[in-house]
């Protein structure tokens, strides 16, 4: 099992800048990917990055440039940097891992989401 906590949410003026955390415990070996979604009221949860153990990176095509995703293996933590926020990037973001469990088959977690709010 894998276990996330995310941290780094809150609110922001348009134009500001915020980094949130998501910090992995447990079977954290088995991790061979992360990333980070996103869910505005009414909508569906969006992928925005994700980060392998090799540190590919791959970003939702809107997303690209002002979202940044990186990790500290050995804190066990990945990152997210937005820019520049706008009010549209008002959301829950949720981090996801996912990894192999002792059978080698493939799971996910979920952490519980922290708010990001964009208003003046």
């Amino acid at each position: 099992q894998v276990q996330l906590v995310e941290s780094g949410g809150g609110l922001v003026q348009p134009g500001g800048s915020l980094r949130l955390s998501c910090a992995a415990s447990g079977f954290t070996s088995s991790i061979y990917a992360m990333g980070w979604f996103r869910q505005a009221p009414g909508k569906q949860r969006d992928l925005v990055a994700e980060i392998t153990t090799g540190d590919s990176t791959h970003y939702a095509d809107s997303k690209k440039g002002r979202f940044t995703i990186s990790r500290d293996n050995a804190k066990n933590t990945v990152y997210l940097q937005i820019n520049n926020l706008e009010p549209e990037d008002t959301a829950v973001y949720y981090c996801n891992a996912r990894y192999y469990n002792i059978l080698g088959s493939t799971r996910e977690s979920w952490g519980q989401g922290t708010q990001v709010t964009v208003s003046s």
